[in-house]
């Protein structure tokens, strides 16, 4: 019984609590009186605790502009990777045994790949396609899939797609594209919900590319606008972690509107949750 409870209570919640807590002392730096620098010691709330820091973000930089962009590049690339991720590996779910093994090994291969390798080049062909300064070249690794991870999940993921289904709507005279829309997608809610957080974290998050690519300040994402902070007021510490703050939490709310979805699809919690009842 107390071996039960750990495993279903305390491990989870110590697991949990290892990663929220560089949330919480994230949020507790930026609760600090201005021109705080950082605690010496652990600080599990600031004395004298104030949400300036917070008021002073917009007067530096401008706030909304760049978050509205961010808003902008995400609302954008993250369906454009669903898409793309999906729709190739439905595609490597149809190949024959040899020539998916062949392109999962190609997919291994391009994982293994340094993105340093490539940004000369990457911004070379941008350059003379004439798109620099443009949200173009953010959006150019959604249509790539943002990572051969992600098409390798929605790969493993098709796999539980049977084959006898598959054959059934082709006699019903389905096309592939109705067949990925209509069958399989349904099937991979799970996989679609971590594809899209995951592309969402990475076009967020996303500071290299705003930063070889955007010349023009009314252009500029939040991750830049967080970088200019740091040049212009290095030593104040509330004023970062109120960055880092604003920062994060659209990615935390990503994840927990995804994980509620997630559960909200779960049968199994749906059987439980009438149980109760």
């Amino acid at each position: 019984m107390v071996g039960r409870w750990v495993g279903r209570y305390l491990v989870p919640a110590l697991v949990a609590a290892f990663f929220v807590a560089p949330l919480w002392f994230m949020l507790v730096g930026s609760l600090r009186p201005a021109g705080s620098p950082p605690p010496r010691t652990l600080e599990l709330w600031p004395a004298g605790a104030t949400t300036a820091a917070y008021a002073r973000l917009p007067e530096l930089v401008p706030l909304l502009r760049y978050l509205a962009n961010s808003a902008l590049v995400v609302a954008l690339a993250v369906p454009l990777t669903v898409l793309v991720a999906s729709l190739t590996g439905f595609g490597l779910r149809l190949l024959s045994g040899a020539g998916r093994r062949r392109a999962l090994i190609g997919l291994l291969v391009l994982l293994l790949v340094p993105v340093t390798a490539v940004w000369a080049t990457r911004f070379e062909l941008f350059r003379l396609a004439g798109v620099v300064d443009t949200y173009l070249p953010l959006l150019a690794p959604a249509a790539l899939a943002v990572s051969p991870f992600l098409v390798l999940l929605y790969a493993w993921s098709f796999g539980g797609v049977s084959d006898s289904q598959l054959q059934a709507a082709r006699l019903e005279g389905a096309g592939w594209l109705t067949i990925w829309r209509r069958l399989a997608m349904p099937q991979v809610k799970p996989a679609t919900l971590a594809v899209a957080v995951l592309a969402f974290t990475f076009h967020w998050a996303n500071f290299i590319d705003p930063l070889l690519y955007l010349t023009s300040g009314d252009r500029y994402t939040w991750p830049l606008g967080l970088r200019f902070l740091l040049l212009l007021n290095p030593t104040d510490w509330p004023l970062l972690m109120a960055g880092s703050v604003v920062a994060t939490l659209p990615c935390v709310l990503v994840f927990l509107l995804a994980q509620r979805i997630l559960l909200a699809d779960d049968p199994l919690a749906a059987l439980r949750s009438k149980g109760r009842r």
